[in-house]
């Protein structure tokens, strides 16, 4: 809100200093100007961030996460990539301590069940895995990419892509469990300005639903859940969904 408000002093000396330079020209000049979003680069310069991307097709190990930031809501797209190794793990991004440790717990789940996710349990053996979060000059921490990440990386696995068309936020558990987040106007308003029209997120935040605008509740589908396997459940597109890379990596290996 301070940024907002400093944005809009500025503006404001800008057009009083134009108009006191027309009147010292002897120029006439109406009353009131009007300022559209076309004239804004003139009068605050270059954008400072650029608009976020949305993806425009299913991908393999690429989940749309939502964070909280000093500038909004903005949508992160976390990767996962797994190819033949001996289990190790890299994370990279600029990842906070607690954005760490919810990669660590979706790994955890993940292997805990690979088995009913149709992944190779020995694929903690017979894989690296590779969790990144893009735009890595930005530092990234928080809790609320946990159910991101776990999807990310299951599709990895998996050989299954990620629907384009959904983004998620939400704490993961060790169990599986979802657990509620921040920030929930922010992320919702920056999924619609990115055209997402689906939104997974945690049960606990349902109640917060009658606080977003209206064009929010409108223009996105909210789906609540509880646990990571209703996350999979929605975010996975497995029609025609490729063999599983852990089994794959696992008969090549023996």
């Amino acid at each position: 809100m301070r940024e907002l408000e400093r944005r809009l002093a500025r503006i404001g000396r800008k057009l009083a200093r134009q108009a006191a330079e027309r009147d010292a020209a002897g120029f006439a000049h109406d009353e009131t100007t009007v300022v559209d979003a076309a004239g804004l680069p003139a009068l605050l310069g270059v954008a400072p961030y650029d608009p976020d991307e949305a993806l425009t097709e299913d991908t393999v190990g690429v989940a749309l996460g939502l964070a909280y930031t000093q500038a909004g809501g903005e949508l992160l797209e976390i990767e996962a990539s797994a190819v033949r190794g001996r289990g190790k793990v890299q994370l990279t991004g600029t990842l906070g301590a607690v954005m760490k440790e919810s990669a660590s717990a979706a790994l955890s789940y993940t292997r805990s069940r690979a088995q009913e996710l149709g992944i190779s349990p020995e694929f903690h053996r017979t894989l690296d895995l590779h969790v990144h979060v893009p735009a890595g000059a930005t530092p990234k921490d928080g809790p609320s990419a946990g159910i991101a990440m776990a999807t990310a990386i299951v599709s990895a696995l998996s050989g299954i892509p990620v629907r384009s068309d959904i983004a998620m936020t939400g704490e993961i558990t060790l169990r599986g469990r979802v657990l509620p987040i921040g920030g929930l106007k922010e992320k919702s308003v920056a999924a619609l300005r990115n055209k997402i029209t689906q939104l997974i997120i945690p049960r606990g935040n349902v109640r917060e639903l009658s606080e977003l605008p209206d064009e929010v509740r409108d223009g996105i589908a909210f789906h609540p859940v509880s646990t990571v396997d209703e996350v999979l459940a929605l975010a996975l597109r497995r029609e025609g969904a490729l063999r599983a890379v852990g089994e794959s990596a696992a008969a090549t290996h023996h």
